[in-house]
């Protein structure tokens, strides 16, 4: 139940940019063609716009009541293209071409405008309504009387849609601009919720944990830097403080781990930042998020006014990656692997079913690093379409030195150097992340101890009534209760921070997440849980 209006000049690239947004709702679609197909001089143009659509779209020609094709629409997206040959029409029948006096020009006007409107409420009643129209006076305005009726009337009609539409789209030369947009929650035109990134999507864990919290709620390794890494923090601080930082060997030491080419690397101020890179360097038409996952990929999109389809992982298959789910118009895909908050590791083969032409896809192993052995990573694989983010600030116990990468293929890799700022990753970073991939070994010693923290807490979790969890790779686990709310309190009450996991797309107030720990503060955690179910029971 959405309208979405899409305007652009002539030959910018609005019918196909509708055309892929129809494709991308996922409904069966409606084509309601305006044109006059008897006119020899639109036959051309109509053979080519039936060359793109799919033949499963059933085409309706629109007749004087346009607001007709709208009408038993429930469950199917309906694309009207265009606005422009519609209104022209409806002066040719009226003969305002022919006899362009004022009676006749206002007469046929004021109906179309009213019919606008029955259009609007319509369009409100189908699954998903698009609408295209030629965009009013950017032009010479014309000297004859029916088409300068044409315009007027055509610039009234788009600014009464505009006023009832959920998304407003400028094209130009191809390439969409959202237009007017609000600080608020948007229904977009794929009939699926698209939250604006404040406040629901920059939630994060870091915000639930007090001073003195036992913390189960950031999923950073406890204990702080080991201390070869203390070491070479110092040696930096000491001996690069004084200069803008060097990424040079960061970036060979991060390669060489890789098996990659230096030009593929680039440090970035954290994962986030990479991810926040995406939309300036990648300028995506149509962009997937897979979800429930880390939110700032999905809130650095909207900031930059790209459309997102929202794909959600299937609780009832462990949050398993169903690359099918995803539209075949995306060309720009973010997954987590392993993701967040659930854990879930996807297989390789499954990442690399999400490659079509023309799409990349973006991989998010900021926590691959404490899976034992990093099994299905793509970070070796130099392949031109995939770009793998990745950080060492939660193995490394270092979040607040923001040390993060992304490896890309070298065009990729230039694309989001390009947009990044200057010296984004700091002389302490820089070495964190040199200091890291330097010692894989203590890598896999800290990502055993992850392993382990989780097993025990899994096996606690496993003896208390009233919790479901599932499979997790990475230190930390997903739950549900039934009343998330109290039991989130009620562990608030015993100093115990835990992450709720409603801010999560796909998620309610049931779910929270829960990083594992010592099996001595595990133990804590499961009996001060098991106690708060049972006091709600």
């Amino acid at each position: 139940m959405s309208l979405a209006l899409v305007i652009g000049g002539t030959r910018s690239g609005k019918s196909e940019h509708a055309e892929r947004r129809a494709r991308a709702s996922g409904l069966p679609v409606r084509y309601v063609a305006t044109a006059d197909g008897e006119d020899p001089g639109w036959e051309e143009r109509i053979r080519a716009h039936l060359d793109r659509r799919p033949s499963d779209w059933k085409t309706v020609q629109a007749g004087p009541r346009l607001s007709a094709s709208l009408e038993d629409a429930a469950g199917t997206c309906v694309l009207i293209d265009g606005l422009g040959p519609w209104i022209a029409t409806a002066l040719h029948l009226a003969g305002a071409f022919e006899r362009p006096d004022r009676a006749v020009l206002g007469r046929v006007g004021a109906d179309v405008l009213a019919e606008i409107n029955h259009v609007a409420l319509a369009a409100q009643r189908a699954g998903a309504a698009i609408i295209v129209a030629e965009q009013a006076g950017e032009g010479v305005l014309p000297a004859e009387p029916a088409s300068r009726a044409w315009l007027d009337v055509l610039g009234e009609a788009t600014q009464r849609l505009a006023a009832h539409a959920h998304s407003v789209e400028l094209v130009v030369a191809g390439r969409a601009l959202r237009i007017g947009e609000t600080w608020t929650t948007l229904k977009s035109s794929y009939d699926l919720d698209v939250v604006h990134p404040l406040p629901e999507l920059r939630h994060h864990g870091d915000r639930d944990v007090r001073p003195g919290d036992a913390d189960h709620a950031v999923n950073v390794i406890a204990g702080g830097p080991p201390e070869w890494l203390r070491a070479a923090l110092r040696d930096a601080l000491e001996q690069g403080a004084d200069r803008y930082p060097s990424e040079g060997e960061a970036i060979a030491a991060i390669a060489e781990r890789h098996g990659r080419e230096i030009d593929e690397v680039v440090p970035t101020n954290g994962a986030a930042e990479a991810l926040w890179l995406l939309p300036a360097a990648l300028r995506p038409s149509l962009a997937v998020c897979v979800h429930p996952a880390f939110t700032e990929s999905e809130a650095a999109l909207h900031a930059h006014a790209v459309p997102v389809v929202r794909v959600m992982r299937d609780p009832e298959r462990d949050f398993a990656l169903d690359p099918e789910a995803v539209p075949e118009a995306a060309d720009l895909v973010v997954v987590g692997n392993p993701a967040s908050p659930s854990g879930t590791l996807d297989p390789a083969a499954a990442l690399l079913a999400l490659r079509r032409p023309g799409r990349v896809v973006v991989v998010d192993e900021a926590f691959m690093d404490l899976v034992p052995g990093e099994p299905s990573s793509l970070v070796r694989e130099a392949l031109e379409d995939v770009v793998v983010v990745r950080s060492v600030t939660k193995a490394l116990s270092i979040p607040g030195l923001r040390a993060g990468y992304a490896i890309a293929a070298r065009g990729l890799a230039a694309r989001l150097r390009a947009v990044r700022p200057p010296w984004s990753a700091n002389a302490l970073a820089l070495a964190a992340l040199a200091a890291a991939a330097r010692r894989p070994d203590q890598l896999a010693v800290i990502a055993a101890r992850a392993s382990a923290e989780l097993v025990d807490l899994a096996a606690r979790l496993a003896q208390v009534e009233g919790v479901r969890t599932w499979p997790s790779a990475t230190n930390f686990c997903l739950i549900e209760v039934a009343d998330g709310a109290a039991v989130l309190a009620a562990l608030r009450e015993r100093a115990i921070a835990v992450r709720s996991a409603a801010s999560f797309p796909g998620l309610g107030s049931g779910h929270i997440r829960l990083t594992a720990r010592s099996p001595e503060q595990n133990a804590i955690l499961a009996d001060a849980l098991g106690e708060a179910i049972a006091a709600c029971a």
